[in-house]
């Protein structure tokens, strides 16, 4: 998500105007939600209850499902370790630790 990678970068004005730049240079794809994904996040909020699972990493999660995507960018690691899409298949996340 954005929100985890502006978290990241922080505050300096340079390293978030060159964030920025990285984004609309295309090297990344920002995915849309709506309205007919939120049954599937909540579906994800309420399997991942143990966790719990936010709606930023259900989101995310679904995403990963929807668009069959194997890696996700976030800070999250302990959690992320946990959730499976596609049944059984763990996610590639990135930044590595």
């Amino acid at each position: 998500m954005l929100a985890e990678l502006f978290h990241l970068v922080g505050d300096n004005r340079k390293d978030v105007d060159l964030t920025w730049a990285f984004i609309r240079s295309g090297a990344i794809t920002v995915l849309p939600i709506s309205d007919r994904d939120l049954p599937d996040i909540e579906a994800l909020m309420r399997k991942y209850h143990d966790r719990p699972m936010d709606f930023a990493d259900a989101t995310l999660v679904h995403l990963a499902q929807r668009e069959v995507l194997s890696t996700v960018f976030t800070i999250d690691h302990d959690d992320f370790e946990t959730y499976r899409v596609g049944g059984r298949k763990r996610l590639r996340i990135l930044p590595s630790r």
